[in-house]
């Protein structure tokens, strides 16, 4: 009897998949627990095992398509071995299609207007909260006219854009120009002519910060091509511009920092980690300083929210990982609770799986902070974007060399620029600076 590969079960709160690629097309023999296929949600792309071993029969679900958890994807069996009609992917749902998280009454009301009474996923209420969506205009074509992800992108796509409030339309003529020249008293003589109003902005598809921020056309008779927008990239960019346009005022503070005294003790224990199975990176000495600032500084390892700052408790560390086609933040919960050989092996753990496609979506959310190491690229400075609900986001330069004056003596010595990127709503600048006073510490007293 054929075994059925259905969509899994990919996080708490994640209902639906979109199968990106099939590994093995119908024909092919699979290996058990060999990757069959890859399915990407709006948190992140993973590698699907087959179920056993034998021939691939029958794929139901192609590429591209999006599907609730419980799905039939495929049958694996024996070469030849015949596919009966009980097999279709409607038959195979009933049992095991269990309903989306359920939302809280007070969210879809204020997400919906109280006008659509199917079921949402958490992604599709977060969207029609942020956008003032009813999700009763929408024609769904999930399972029971239920809305999906990609029927409100469609939407909005295609839906009349609302007027924006004047101050959120560009007007004609010189923008800062003011309507009156301070310093010159206007005549009295003269009746004063309400300016007319700027004219509307032009209609384009897309979002809020599309309309806000037109996308530039591709200018006729250019030569080159077009890249898709996958999953990952397209959930970057939304979460970039919300984070950084919407959400959070942005400021940044840098500071240098001398790691002579890690990198002294790293080339102590590097060999003893490694007989333990851990490769001890400069990450891990890092994650384990921002912990400390972190514990010595709560209002950096925080959420803004309306009623006040939430303080959290425990240091849940995102550690920005770069892949191919995108980045990815795996979390590394309870981080305090682990030395430095803990952080080590799970900075190890989390990159290695990530790279591999293995994580699930559980495990890139939680976090309290994230540090990204944009170093290893050789860049020097930058000002990352905090990666929301959190209040801050550490970036880690490249190591190198540098001439310093230390007790009025010239010296070398291996040096970084690390900056705080950190929500001006929660945190000043000196909150800022004594939580990077503490980072800089930790690591130049490193023992």
């Amino acid at each position: 009897m054929p075994t059925k590969v259905i969509m899994p079960q990919l996080g708490e709160s994640v209902v639906e998949g979109t199968v990106s690629r099939w590994l093995k097309q119908e024909g092919d023999s699979v290996q058990e627990y060999e990757p069959l296929l890859e399915v990407s949600t709006d948190k992140v792309d993973s590698e699907i095992p087959s179920p056993a071993g034998g021939t691939v029969l029958k794929i139901y679900v192609q590429a591209g398509q999006t599907v609730e958890r419980g799905v039939l994807l495929a049958l694996i069996g024996s070469p030849g071995e015949q596919v009966s009609d009980s097999s279709e992917p409607s038959s195979s749902v009933g049992t095991q299609h269990v309903a989306s998280t359920p939302v809280p009454a007070h969210a879809a009301s204020i997400s919906n207007g109280g006008g659509y009474t199917g079921h949402m996923t958490p992604v599709v209420a977060r969207m029609a909260a942020e956008h003032g969506l009813d999700l009763a205009q929408i024609q769904g074509t999930g399972r029971d006219g239920r809305v999906t992800k990609k029927d409100v992108e469609a939407y909005m796509a295609t839906a009349p854009e609302k007027e924006l409030p004047p101050w959120e339309r560009p007007g004609s003529g010189d923008l800062f120009k003011p309507t009156v020249e301070y310093g010159e008293q206007p005549t009295t003589s003269s009746p004063v002519t309400k300016p007319s109003p700027p004219p509307p902005l032009p209609q384009s598809e897309g979002s809020h910060a599309a309309r806000l921020h037109p996308v530039e056309p591709i200018p006729q008779g250019s030569t080159g091509e077009l890249v898709p927008l996958n999953a990952m990239r397209k959930s970057i960019a939304e979460h970039m511009v919300r984070s950084k346009l919407h959400t959070a005022p942005h400021v940044t503070t840098v500071f240098e920092i001398d790691l002579g005294n890690v990198l002294a003790h790293r080339q102590a224990h590097k060999d003893s980690f490694a007989k333990q199975g851990v490769n001890l990176t400069l990450t891990a000495y890092f994650a384990s300083a921002t912990v400390t600032a972190l514990q010595n500084n709560r209002y950096l390892n925080a959420q803004w929210t309306d009623d006040g700052i939430y303080l959290h408790n425990a240091v849940h560390l995102g550690i920005a990982v770069a892949l191919d086609e995108g980045l990815i933040v795996p979390v590394i919960k309870n981080a305090h609770d682990f030395n430095l050989l803990g952080l080590a092996r799970a900075v190890n753990d989390v990159a290695t799986r990530a790279r591999a496609k293995q994580l699930k979506p559980g495990e890139t959310a939680g976090g309290t902070f994230t540090i990204t190491n944009h170093g290893v690229s050789g860049s020097l400075l930058a000002t990352p974007i905090i990666n929301q609900p959190q209040v801050g986001i550490l970036g880690l330069g490249a190591l190198e060399k540098r001439v310093k004056v230390i007790n009025d003596a010239i010296a070398i010595r291996p040096c970084i620029y690390a900056t705080l990127t950190f929500d001006h709503r929660v945190a000043d600048g000196a909150v800022g600076d004594a939580f990077m006073t503490t980072f800089k510490d930790a690591l130049e007293s490193w023992k």
